[in-house]
């Protein structure tokens, strides 16, 4: 395999400070204010090419960046950017690029289904004991592959129209809904008053066992994950998270310290990466972020294929290299670092896992397994045995 002596660097842990801030007179405090980084997000053209150089297909994207998805990114995450690699793995998750308005005949606005499955405005309930709780519409930055690009960030062509009492209402009448995924938009965007009022509302209704929060701002703005903020979280256990890291390089010392802190509070992290054309669509690159997500004390939960989200084709990564990638993970890497891959069934059909075919035959007597060297091996099965009434 080619060694990519690049990658050695993205193993280590590095700091996203000041650096250019800093020669503006932006103080070490003022830069770990996550209201700063918020106040000071790259939104325009203008501020994009101060730092960097941007290629045509990027230019031609931020000018259309409007009129589907807006363009917003944390200093933070900005100071991750390669300035000069139009195909920096960051850059490609972040900047607008021309072709978001190549469509292809596949593609859709809403690719989950999500819509179909909105009971109350705001509620998903496309699974039988769960929900997704849609709470707001806005994020610390955008990811250009974003799922819900149709209703997030205020450009898309539609709005989120959350109405909480409605969706407060039917998770108490639907009492086979035990676990509520906060997500959105970005829940952690919100102050903690107002994140803990859902929360404590959410805890008051009883059959409702497991909280979830969906969040990128550990990644993006890890000045949010304050100790105050740590301890509200506690207070509402048994509550997880899921994180969304695609590439080692945003696994930070800034975001270390956050994810561990969120850690020490008693809060189960999980990640959810996208495979993604140009970004993580190789075994290295997953094999480094997978083992430094574990240093940082998060599980590889799922790598998700790409939803067929609209303006997505050129970050759209084969499903047979998916599998190559896992098959590169499996016995090469400890199990903790394997996430699980999936499609999430366009249309509205769920997560359908996707695996290397590992089960070589399988009948009635035995099963032939390979492992991950090609060896097979044969495991039988147990033999039916005689029930002593029955056969009586």
């Amino acid at each position: 395999m080619h060694h990519d002596p690049a990658l050695d660097l993205e193993k280590t842990f590095r700091s996203s400070a000041p650096g250019y801030w800093a020669e503006r007179g932006v103080t070490p405090e003022q830069w770990n204010i996550h209201t700063w980084q918020l106040k000071n997000r790259i939104t325009s053209l203008a501020q994009l090419e101060e730092h960097l150089n941007l290629s045509e297909e990027e230019r031609s994207g931020v000018i259309l960046s409007g009129t589907k998805l807006a363009m917003a990114i944390t200093p933070h995450f900005f100071n991750l950017i390669d300035q000069d690699d139009p195909e920096c793995p960051i850059r490609r998750q972040i900047i607008p690029r021309i072709e978001e308005t190549w469509t292809s005949p596949y593609e859709m606005s809403d690719p989950c289904g999500e819509d179909s499955h909105m009971p109350v405005p705001g509620l998903v309930h496309r699974y039988p004991d769960r929900v997704l709780f849609l709470v707001t519409d806005r994020c610390a930055a955008y990811c250009r592959y974003c799922t819900r690009s149709r209703v997030v960030s205020g450009a898309g062509e539609q709005e989120l129209e959350t109405d909480y009492e409605a969706a407060f209402r039917y998770l108490e009448e639907h009492t086979e809904v035990r676990d509520v995924l906060l997500s959105g938009g970005d829940p952690l965007l919100f102050s903690d008053g107002k994140l803990e009022k859902i929360l404590s509302r959410l805890r008051q209704i009883e059959h409702i066992e497991f909280l979830r929060i969906g969040s990128r701002i550990p990644v993006f703005l890890p000045q949010r994950i304050t100790p105050a903020l740590c301890e509200m979280l506690q207070k509402y256990h048994p509550l997880f998270m899921s994180v969304h890291v695609n590439h080692p390089r945003e696994l930070t010392i800034e975001v270390k310290e956050g994810l561990e802190r969120l850690a020490n509070h008693g809060i189960p992290l999980g990640n959810q990466s996208v495979f993604l054309r140009g970004v993580n669509d190789s075994v290295e690159v997953m094999k480094a972020l997978v083992q430094k997500l574990l240093m940082c004390r998060v599980k590889p939960y799922y790598l998700y294929q790409l939803d067929l989200i609209e303006g997505s084709s050129h970050l759209q990564a084969p499903v047979a290299k998916g599998i190559e990638v896992i098959e590169g993970l499996r016995g090469h890497t400890t199990g903790y670092a394997i996430p699980q891959y999936v499609i999430d069934a366009p249309g509205g059909g769920g997560k359908v896992p996707v695996n290397p075919d590992y089960v070589l035959q399988r009948n009635e007597e035995r099963v032939v397994i390979r492992n991950f060297e090609g060896r097979t091996f044969e495991y039988p099965e147990p033999a039916v045995q005689p029930d002593p009434i029955l056969d009586y």
